[in-house]
């Protein structure tokens, strides 16, 4: 019986996806729940599993071919597994092996202690190919069907968990051209940075905060924080998330969006924080960050970095959000221009800490500085308003104890 594989069902804001990889061929087994096709769409790849044990049967949807929400892609043939071969070298040694079985027997001829040593390793002795007399299976079958199992992982090579479109290695002197797709989260990305650009009156106004407070508090705590909480590290991220939630409050037209002629003003603070993946930079979200401790912050993050490397974040888990950052530091970057992501209203961007002299209570002294850069849609926040609120965050970071105290 055939069983159709269809793709999953897609949220309201996913209109289609393409289908990235089929790993697995047409005739080749498949077990229940096992990974057959991944459908990349504009946000996460989504992984399409086995509904039943068979054969892969015909494939309606090629790789690169676009589909819809529950769209067949293909076929399973039910129970359809005893038919696809081990291995072709191995098949006429695996039809002589089975002879036996259909005079009425559950399994090829086998010696009993190739039957123990299968039964131990979990092998199926249908499988293994026989070459003793007349297809019997010897001790020696077995052990090598074993080592075959066992080294069969550490061969197989590694998959990325989702195609990325990397730039191709050219030898020297090489004047050739290769065209490649772009991927749907990078034409997603790019879609909207354009809108952004098009729909916003978009500014940014910068400062910088000296970090030496924040810097001191986590070398000081870091290995305690550690210990206190299961393994999660203490970063940087957790300070300017707080330090934003905190500063939110004060300005909620920053944490505000537009919706056709109306503000929403949102009383919750959820923060996109942008991350780098094989894919492309995705922007999963904190949600209601105001609420969650230092400990919640980097260990959600942690999490977030951990999946998106993986490719098994959720569409749920990079929807929505009312305020993004993001921390072009981590790759050397000393200033950029964050584009605002709709529908928010601004951004906030992070860069490197460099250590840099400044004139303190007149006094040239050495501080580890960092620039921050807001960028924000003016058509909704006022010049003034978006100074003063990255003035609130640089204080709040440049004496961290505001954050315990709220003032």
């Amino acid at each position: 019986m055939a069983i159709e594989i269809k793709a999953p069902t897609f949220p309201e804001s996913v209109a289609d996806g393409t289908v990235a990889t089929w790993h697995k061929k047409p005739g080749e087994a498949v077990k229940r729940d096992e990974l057959i096709v991944d459908i990349e769409t504009d946000k996460v790849v989504l992984e399409v599993l086995a509904t039943a044990d068979g054969v892969l049967g015909a494939i309606v949807k090629n790789e690169g071919d676009t589909v819809l929400s529950d769209e067949v892609l293909g076929s399973i043939v039910e129970g359809g597994a005893a038919a696809a071969a081990p291995a072709a070298a191995a098949a006429p040694a695996a039809a002589q092996a089975a002879a036996p079985a259909a005079d009425g027997e559950d399994d090829p001829v086998a010696a009993p202690a190739a039957r123990k040593i299968a039964e131990e390793n979990g092998i199926n002795i249908a499988s293994v190919a026989g070459t003793g007399k007349g297809g019997r299976v010897t001790k020696e079958d077995v052990v090598a069907a074993v080592a075959a199992k066992k080294a069969a992982p550490a061969a197989a090579p590694a998959k990325p968990a989702a195609p990325a479109a990397s730039a191709p290695v050219f030898a020297a002197g090489d004047r050739v051209e290769k065209r490649v797709p772009m991927t749907r989260l990078r034409a997603k990305v790019a879609e909207r940075l354009v809108e952004a650009q098009s729909n916003m009156a978009m500014l940014t106004t910068f400062n910088e905060v000296d970090m030496t407070e924040v810097m001191a508090l986590r070398s000081k705590y870091k290995d305690l924080f550690e210990k206190s909480h299961n393994g999660v590290r203490l970063g940087f991220m957790s300070f300017f998330v707080k330090a934003a939630t905190e500063a939110l409050k004060r300005f909620p037209a920053v944490n505000a969006s537009i919706d056709g002629s109306d503000i929403v003003y949102h009383g919750y603070a959820d923060i996109g924080v942008a991350v780098s993946s094989d894919r492309g930079l995705v922007v999963p979200v904190l949600r209601n960050a105001e609420l969650m401790s230092l400990a919640e912050i980097e260990g959600g993050i942690a999490t977030f970095g951990k999946k998106a490397r993986d490719g098994k974040l959720s569409i749920e888990e990079m929807t929505g959000g009312t305020f993004t950052i993001t921390n072009g530091g981590t790759f050397g970057s000393m200033m950029s221009t964050p584009i605002v992501n709709p529908p928010q209203a601004a951004i906030l961007g992070m860069h490197n800490i460099l250590q840099r002299p400044m004139a303190i209570n007149g006094q040239v002294v050495i501080r580890p500085m960092m620039y921050l850069a807001l960028s924000y849609d003016h058509r909704l926040i006022d010049g003034k308003e978006a100074v003063t609120f990255l003035v609130t965050i640089k204080n709040l970071l440049e004496d961290p104890a505001r954050l315990l105290l709220d003032i």
